[in-house]
């Protein structure tokens, strides 16, 4: 069992003995069968954080790309619209509204001559982990399901939020004051992407740790999704 993280602190647990998970499998009982293996009891507030691939792997999100041409022309058919290309490279907008490299899809950790997709609905893919968990459980949770992302105008990747459940996405801060007394007027933190990038500091792809929970945050239940972080058109100043 682990121990409780004290007043203020955040713990950050990482989840091994996930083990390669395949097409069928239900990813909630492939994370019980890990916590129990580790001796982990989930808590009361805790944010179960999983990254998409083995969602997509869970869900069938395969396709064969044998050759180079395979995997773009797989790229292009996961995209809605093209915004930039350099090379190989798409930059493209999904179906779901985010942008990144190549419409998401992705040969690291796959076995064999295929790509991973991002999955069809990473909300509803998050909230069916988190009700078979909190069933287990007994405790009241949030999950986030991850992807790894590029950003305008700063170089390296971070992972953020393509899928959440059980949490309000964007912490809104609007009408509040700051430590000087000043009002915020546009203030809204996506904590969600915040939870994403700390939580990949205990998981990697190198290590096949895919699941981290996070222990100690206070955030405030909801039923917003992922895509409400997607920015809208009207207020899009880079494209």
């Amino acid at each position: 069992m682990t121990a409780p993280a004290p007043p203020g602190a955040l713990h950050l647990i990482p989840l091994p003995g996930i083990g390669e998970v395949a097409p069928g499998d239900d990813v909630a009982t492939v994370i019980l069968g890990a916590l129990a293996a580790a001796g982990i009891d989930l808590g009361d507030g805790d944010v179960v954080v999983v990254t998409h691939k083995i969602v997509s792997k869970a869900e069938g999100r395969l396709a064969d790309v044998a050759e180079d041409a395979d995997y773009r022309a797989l790229a292009e058919a996961e995209a809605a619209a093209v915004i930039r290309r350099r090379g190989d490279l798409m930059i493209a907008i999904t179906r779901h509204g985010f942008i990144c490299a190549n419409a998401g899809v992705d040969r690291s950790n796959v076995t064999g001559d295929r790509a991973v997709m991002l999955p069809i609905d990473p909300d509803a893919s998050a909230h069916r982990i988190r009700v078979r968990l909190e069933r287990a459980s007994g405790v009241r949770l949030a999950v986030v399901v991850t992807d790894t992302f590029g950003r305008p105008w700063r170089r390296g990747l971070t992972d953020v939020a393509i899928g959440v459940s059980g949490m309000a996405p964007i912490r809104d801060l609007r009408g509040t004051t700051d430590a000087t007394g000043r009002v915020l007027d546009v203030t809204e933190v996506a904590i969600v992407d915040e939870i994403a990038a700390a939580a990949d500091l205990v998981m990697g792809k190198a290590t096949g740790v895919p699941v981290a929970i996070l222990r100690g945050l206070r955030w405030s239940p909801g039923d917003g999704r992922a895509t409400d972080l997607v920015r809208p058109p009207a207020e899009d100043m880079f494209r």
